[in-house]
């Protein structure tokens, strides 16, 4: 694959920046240091909240949870982030999650679910779930559910499951999901060895996820893809980065919800690699992304389809 010509100046920028503070080195590295790496390459590229967006931590179901504010909010943003179900929390997304609310007027709820290998299998769906059960009830606001990466994962399982249990749900925005396709066709094999995200980390991080250390199959609170029945799914808008592995799995899984006569639109960002959204703010490609994104979630917030 010739990413010289596929993604541009800027972007590689981004990468080499974002290497020298997180080396694709994990497997020298303990958890402890993988997660301090993570945490530093993180910080590195956050930018300050916006003064209007107010910030409370708190205990969701025995979740912990940050809520963004700005203003009288009347919709609610379940945000879980990205990790690879090992890294990452509250901190790590807290100025995209800052952004959404400040963009749209959302209240925003970023989930701090328990990572793997401590915490296996469903222990991160469940944590999502009882967190997203938590915002209905207490704020009766219709709820736009979002993530990226291990989150838009997240976000799928708990819109899968929610069907029939949480009457609120008007849709969801997942960005650069891995959602349990097949490792071994399509995108996995083209991006296989993609900067920022390669195959066998892919592979890596679903085995330290899974209980014995072999992915379940069947079971879509684990993998959105390996569920038998895509009806009666919320909309979903879903954004791949071009030069990632996981790109064919948000194209599979719109072509399945609509098949099964939901709506979905899949965007297929260009030139663009995985954990972009860190790049929002110096490449214009994720700048113009992230805009797409924001509008989404506020589009589905509204009840509005803007694909037709």
């Amino acid at each position: 694959m010739d990413y010289d010509t596929l993604i541009d100046a800027q972007t590689w920028k981004f990468i080499r920046r974002t290497q020298e503070i997180y080396p694709d080195d994990s497997t020298s590295r303990t958890l402890t240091e993988e997660r301090a790496a993570y945490d530093a390459m993180s910080a590195a590229f956050r930018a300050p909240r916006p003064d209007l967006v107010e910030v409370q931590d708190i205990s969701a179901n025995g979740v912990p949870v940050r809520i963004y504010t700005a203003g009288e909010p009347t919709r609610t943003v379940m945000y879980f982030h990205g990790g690879g179900f090992v890294v990452g929390g509250l901190d790590s997304h807290d100025d995209v999650c800052a952004e959404i609310c400040a963009q749209t007027g959302y209240r925003v709820i970023s989930v701090d679910y328990r990572l793997a290998p401590e915490h296996k299998h469903p222990a991160a769906f469940d944590d999502a779930y009882a967190a997203s059960c938590w915002a209905e009830a207490e704020f009766s606001d219709p709820i736009v559910l979002a993530g990226d990466s291990a989150g838009g994962n997240l976000a799928a399982a708990v819109a899968g499951y929610a069907r029939g249990r949480l009457a609120n749900v008007l849709g969801q925005v997942l960005i650069y999901p891995g959602l349990g396709g097949d490792v071994d066709t399509g995108s996995y094999i083209t991006h296989a060895e993609a900067p920022m995200l390669q195959r066998s980390y892919v592979i890596q991080y679903a085995g330290i996820r899974a209980a014995d250390g072999k992915a379940p199959m069947g079971d879509p609170t684990y993998a959105p893809l390996h569920d038998s029945d895509f009806s009666g799914l919320p909309r979903s808008i879903v954004f791949s980065a071009e030069c990632d592995p996981l790109c064919d799995d948000g194209r599979d899984y719109c072509e399945r919800v609509r098949a099964a006569g939901g709506e979905a639109h899949w965007i297929r960002e260009a030139g663009l690699v995985h954990g972009y959204l860190r790049a929002r703010n110096t490449v214009d490609r994720a700048r113009d992304s992230f805009e797409r994104i924001v509008l989404a979630i506020e589009a589905l917030g509204q009840d509005i389809w803007p694909y037709d």
